[in-house]
């Protein structure tokens, strides 16, 4: 494979994802440009970027995913390279060729494979063919009464998931409980595909309940070497979108071990190359793992597999997109640490409401193990139209329980949001609870405990800092001036 020299990145991404990149591109002195639409005109990510360059109006078809208008901004910049992020067009298979067409370095898995993996009943497929385990399903879903036929003739029984075809992040699947609900959930879920992905082919599954779900990173390059990085618990969701995440997971080390391999050979079979994730969903009562998706790009939750391995995932993401071999074995892999993330969006705790606004107070974390992803600044506005994630904050310790108790001082020490609410009592509630700490939980422990959870909530505002404030001034008057005024 020829090598190929990347000169500057244009970053396809706003908020966080585009931070994170720029750091590494910081790290290894490639300039980068910024795309932004008009109400991110002061965002956080224009200013980390050597350059910037407008896209677009507020609404994402007209900015974030305007593939053509991107391709220009990287060519009128001088930039030969374009990295994606996550979410937007970061798995579209469509802008990957388009950029590649271009004469542009694609950072990212090749776009055959993307549209193979993108379409979540042939990548079922593929896995089955690949002697990797796979849920209990049926494809191209219509009708109702191929559901319940399906049930009858495979002895399937309730729940069962509907869920996109194409597409992820929780949007177009819904559970089902009972057979009065097949013919609702079913429309439900095909109009959600279509609405999100413009598609409204659905497969149906079983529902693992009291599931974990498993993912495993990895990273190939052109050379045929293809590594994982070992594995992440990302069981903890809400509305099946992950909220918190930690590596490792706590399987015992022989299925470990087994997922690990399992996923890498899974994405031998198919010719991956850069980073991408196989996600599993692990039954604990049968020890049994089952092939869910892969995701054909850098997943929000890298961060806490490269503070347990000491890698950079960005850099060896641009190391592959050049044309280069990886620079570690298998066996250079060795994790020696333990790792959390929370995800701060922008949402009210109780409901999950978007929280719009300007953030008017923010101050991030500090102190030994914490590491913070800011996607925003103070006097930033969180706008309504696009993901409401500001920021990641990760921990990390020598076990588990060095990582939680880093990841308590991180959320109750420093860090202060105001102008908007954020996820931040819930999340401070669950890494409290009992069985959280003890690992019993699955991805129904948020829904299982929300109004306990709730009532554990420790909101602090600025009127609680005030009152501080009124109450130290009160002492001084009470007891007159004291010796170090």
């Amino acid at each position: 494979m020829s090598q190929r020299s990347i000169r500057k990145v244009l970053v396809a991404n706003r908020g966080v994802p585009a931070v994170r990149i720029m750091h590494t591109c910081r790290d290894r002195k490639i300039p980068t440009t910024a795309v932004y639409s008009t109400p991110d005109r002061l965002a956080y990510h224009v200013f980390m970027a050597d350059t910037a360059i407008h896209i677009g109006e507020a609404p994402p078809v007209e900015s974030y995913l305007n593939g053509d208008r991107i391709i220009e901004a990287a060519l009128s910049s001088d930039s030969n390279a374009i990295h994606p992020g996550w979410g937007f067009l970061a798995e579209n298979a469509d802008f990957a060729q388009k950029v590649i067409d271009a004469g542009l370095i694609w950072i990212g898995p090749t776009p055959e494979v993307i549209n193979l993996m993108g379409d979540k009943i042939r990548a079922k497929e593929i896995a089955r063919q690949s002697n990797v385990p796979t849920v209990p399903g049926v494809e191209n879903v219509t009708s109702a009464e191929q559901i319940s036929d399906w049930m009858r003739d495979q002895g399937v029984t309730f729940p069962i998931m509907i869920k996109a075809a194409s597409g992820g992040g929780g949007k177009g699947m819904v559970k089902v409980d009972k057979l009065d609900q097949i013919a609702g959930a079913l429309a439900q879920a095909r109009s959600e595909a279509k609405k999100s992905f413009g598609d409204d082919t659905v497969l149906v599954e079983k529902y693992i309940e009291h599931g974990r779900h498993i993912e495993v990173q990895i990273i190939a390059d052109e050379h045929r070497h293809v590594i994982h990085l070992f594995e992440r618990e990302c069981t903890l969701q809400r509305r099946n979108q992950k909220i918190i995440e930690e590596a490792p997971s706590t399987l015992e080390n022989d299925l470990r071990q087994e997922i690990c391999v399992t996923a890498a050979r899974l994405m031998r079979r198919i010719g991956y190359t850069s980073a991408g994730t196989v996600e599993f969903i692990f039954d604990p009562s049968t020890q049994s793992f089952y092939f869910l998706e892969v995701n054909t790009r850098l997943q929000v939750e890298h961060g806490i597999t490269e503070l347990i391995t000491g890698l950079d995932i960005v850099s060896l993401m641009l190391d592959v997109a050049e044309g280069k071999p990886l620079p570690i074995k298998q066996l250079d892999v060795v994790p020696n640490r333990w790792a959390l993330e929370v995800r701060l969006n922008a949402e009210d705790p109780k409901t999950f409401g978007p929280s719009f606004g300007t953030i008017t107070r923010l101050r991030a974390p500090l102190g030994p193990n914490v590491r913070v992803l800011q996607g925003a600044t103070e006097g930033e506005d969180i706008p309504p139209y696009y993901d409401s994630l500001f920021m990641l904050l990760m921990a990390s310790g020598t076990d588990r329980a060095d990582a939680l108790r880093v990841m308590d001082r991180a959320i109750t020490g420093d860090l202060r949001v105001e102008g908007i609410k954020t996820l931040a009592p819930l999340l401070l509630s669950i890494i409290r609870h009992r069985k959280f700490i003890t690992g019993d939980f699955s991805t129904k422990f948020i829904e299982q405990h929300m109004p306990e959870l709730v009532s554990g909530f420790l909101e602090r505002t600025s009127e609680d800092e005030m009152l501080r404030v009124a109450r130290y001034v009160a002492e001084i008057s009470a007891l007159g001036p004291q010796s170090w005024m």
